[in-house]
């Protein structure tokens, strides 16, 4: 995330939720028209399950409470709004506990294309379907719970199995490459190009994944494909602080992107 944001967190009432205005409920309705098909085309069926079963309103921002109760009543995780910028301590301590932190924000039009920092559009439509499974909601608790274990400088080399599983992953699905990671599905652009022949596809493999470095501004140069959705499930049940300790062994991978400045 970026260091420094224009966008402030909202306020919910005692009920939990926000006011939004016309303005935002019709980037979120754009936001979502535009989406749709290439999701419908290319997502993987655990995301667009958990889509159907939310059932998200397309023309207004849904409401945390909401969607919380939804979740609850389907793995007992719920959402709860966040200013813009979170550490990752406090991100990995509320995964474990069943919460997914969102952004109570969703970005202005002037950028409607590409906003670096995660808004409600990317927490909701991209996150919150797979939280509606059981494997996947475990998957994630255990990140967090593993996050709670760690030193606080491990957090880098942690984040890196989130980022290339939950936000950027791909899957093998019919023999057919589809995108299964909440950042492809909130992306019109980088959905389409992590499918392409442009980016380096490679095997799921947590310690290679610990070692990738990324970044956050650009399409990604490398994805994991999962081959079967056991091998991201199992994952949980590894003693991930041993990973990371055995990643730092063995270093990070030389980046296959330039440095920020030089961008």
């Amino acid at each position: 995330m970026p260091k420094s944001t224009e966008y402030e967190a909202k306020t919910p009432d005692a009920q939990g939720f926000i006011a939004y205005d016309d303005q935002e409920n019709a980037v979120w309705r754009d936001l979502v028209a535009r989406q749709l098909p290439a999701v419908r085309a290319h997502m993987a069926r655990p995301y667009l399950n958990g889509l159907k079963l939310l059932d998200l309103p397309a023309d207004r921002v849904p409401q945390c409470p909401d969607v919380s109760a939804k979740l609850g009543a389907l793995t007992g995780w719920r959402v709860q709004p966040v200013p813009a910028l979170i550490g990752f301590g406090r991100f990995f301590g509320m995964l474990s506990e069943r919460t997914f932190p969102a952004a109570s924000f969703i970005r202005k039009r002037k950028h409607f294309d590409y906003i670096e920092e995660p808004d409600i559009f990317h927490e909701i439509f991209g996150h919150t379907p797979l939280l509606t499974d059981p494997a996947f909601a475990a998957f994630s608790q255990a990140i967090g719970e593993a996050g709670t274990r760690c030193d606080k400088a491990d957090y880098s080399w942690l984040i890196r199995l989130y980022w290339f599983s939950i936000e950027f992953g791909l899957l093998r699905e019919d023999g057919a490459l589809k995108a299964l990671g909440s950042g492809l599905a909130s992306s019109v652009t980088e959905l389409p190009w992590s499918l392409s022949d442009g980016p380096e596809h490679r095997p799921f493999d947590v310690i290679d994944m610990l070692r990738t470095p990324y970044r956050i501004d650009i399409h990604q140069p490398v994805y994991f494909v999962i081959e079967d959705l056991d091998e991201l499930f199992a994952a949980a049940r590894r003693d991930l602080l041993a990973d990371i300790a055995e990643a730092r062994r063995l270093g990070l991978h030389a980046p296959k992107y330039p440095p920020k400045d030089a961008a």
